[in-house]
């Protein structure tokens, strides 16, 4: 006997024949089939050749689902009305069998998962003018930071770092500012280091733009009250806390009648304000101008009339306080000299020489001494430069504000500035995986995070556990001074909590 084949094709709810094969032999279409392509699946149906004329009988137990299951019995005779009625009421009944193994339509394809673009953080920075003896191996502190975060990257991705230079002027740190962003596309800016530059890239750049900021240097009072939306944090102290220290230890040396020259800028003016406020003894303060390149108007001007006074207070940027230090000296106004924080210069001590300023101290950012996290940042920074780390401040600041944005961005889930801020606060406080400044660290703590979890930064400088206005809430002043050997050396560390 021959059969025929009927090829039927179900796509959702649609139901048509799609071919006939005349004449199969018996038994032909025993073996399972189980046809599904795109979501369509087709129904083999075989009927004797005579139904194809309304006057046969259906071959009993011939019928099969796709999904190869055998249907029992179908017995007794299909209506005369043809062969096309036998097949729909056959159809009937094979689209309401069920199946050992039953293919459903392939589900949709899942969409293509959007590319997730890399983290960028911007370093903004002096790298040309009088603060670059700062700014070049603040660049080490940022590019070491990124080589610890790229461990494992951030949201899956490596990090990429950008570095401007602010050349420390205010606008051309505002113009390299937008273009980090706006070309660039960064989503956090480390930096400034001078606070004019940090004050004026928030006032006109990050506020509105909703980029979180955290300057490792700029210092200056006015930082903690500026409009910035919550965007401006510091790894770095305020003047508030370094300035009492600079007055202490001023008289402690025996000075009770001092003049001072100042930077007349916001920096310059906030910390001079700051010792001014402590200070308990006589004080003839002067400003001068940045632009001035001969200051001994200004020194003269600091004696007083009675030209009785101990000592200088020196707070400058290069190259401007060496004219300071060298015109007093040359002039004879002054041989003793207590310096702020842009005083802890090998520049400085080199060109004017140790036997001037051998045992002349300052003041300047401090850190935690033989912590884990500082012991573990400085074995790291030998391993990857082949030195011991310079004397100066704000390089381990720099480390830990690019290590803070990467540890707040994968917090945070997504790169958005005002998520990635949310957190800043959230990553250097306890509870949570203590991390501290060390590749294997930071990589578990990107991990845990990466899972839910919550980390606690130990910063390499000090803990980052900042107030409601982005100033560190605790942290270190350093006190330092000259040695004969033109080589700078930390003499004690004072801690300040507010």
């Amino acid at each position: 006997m021959g059969w025929n084949v009927f090829l039927i094709q179900r796509t959702g709810k649609a139901i048509q024949p799609v071919s006939e094969a005349s004449q199969v032999v018996d038994g032909a279409i025993d073996k399972k089939r189980d046809d599904s392509v795109n979501g369509t699946q087709y129904i083999y149906i075989v009927t004797d050749s005579k139904s194809a004329t309304g006057h046969g009988h259906t071959r009993r137990n011939a019928l099969r689902c796709a999904g190869g299951m055998k249907m029992r019995g179908m017995r007794g005779s299909i209506s005369s009305w043809g062969p096309w009625l036998s097949i729909v009421l056959m159809i009937t009944f094979l689209l309401s069998c069920g199946s050992e193994d039953p293919v459903s339509p392939e589900p949709p394809e899942p969409p293509k998962p959007v590319d997730q673009p890399a983290l960028k953080i911007g370093l903004l920075i002096d790298l040309s003018e009088g603060g670059s003896e700062h700014g070049v191996l603040m660049r080490r502190g940022f590019e070491m930071a990124i080589a610890h975060v790229n461990e494992v990257g951030v949201l899956g991705e490596p990090v990429e770092g950008l570095v401007a230079d602010t050349e420390l002027d205010a606008e051309t740190a505002v113009s390299e500012a937008m273009d980090l962003i706006e070309d660039e596309g960064v989503h956090a800016i480390v930096g400034a280091w001078a606070s004019s530059s940090t004050l004026a890239v928030v006032d006109e750049v990050v506020a509105d733009a909703g980029i979180p900021m955290i300057s490792p240097a700029s210092s200056s009072p006015m930082l903690t009250t500026a409009a910035d939306n919550d965007f401006l944090f510091r790894t770095t102290l305020s003047d508030l806390d370094q300035g009492p220290v600079l007055a202490k230890i001023t008289l402690e040396l025996g000075y009770g009648n001092v003049g001072m020259i100042y930077r007349d800028d916001v920096w310059g003016r906030g910390i001079a304000d700051a010792f001014e406020h402590a200070w308990e003894g006589k004080l003839i303060r002067v400003a001068a101008d940045p632009e001035k390149t001969t200051l001994v108007e200004e020194l003269r001007e600091s004696k007083g009339v009675l030209e009785d006074t101990q000592a200088l207070i020196v707070l400058a940027f290069q190259p401007q306080q060496e004219t300071i230090v060298r015109e007093a000296l040359d002039n004879g106004f002054y041989d003793v000299f207590i310096f702020g924080p842009t005083g802890r210069s090998l520049d400085l001590i080199r060109s004017i020489g140790p036997e001037h300023l051998a045992g002349m101290i300052g003041t300047s950012p401090g850190s935690a001494q033989d912590t884990p996290s500082a012991i573990a940042w400085e074995d790291g920074y030998k391993s990857a430069y082949g030195s011991n780390p310079p004397p100066f401040p704000y390089v381990k600041q720099t480390y830990d504000a690019t290590v803070a944005l990467a540890l707040a961005t994968q917090a945070a889930g997504r790169l958005e500035g005002a998520a990635i801020r949310d957190q800043l606060r959230t990553i250097g406080r306890p509870p949570g995986e203590l991390v501290i400044a060390q590749a294997s660290s930071i990589a578990n703590g990107l991990r845990v995070l990466a899972d839910g979890g919550a980390v606690n930064y130990e910063g390499a400088a000090m803990p980052l556990d900042w107030d409601e206005n982005g100033d560190l809430a605790t942290g270190f002043v350093a006190v330092w001074q000259f040695t004969p050997a033109a080589t700078i050396e930390v003499i004690r560390v004072e801690p300040f909590d507010h």
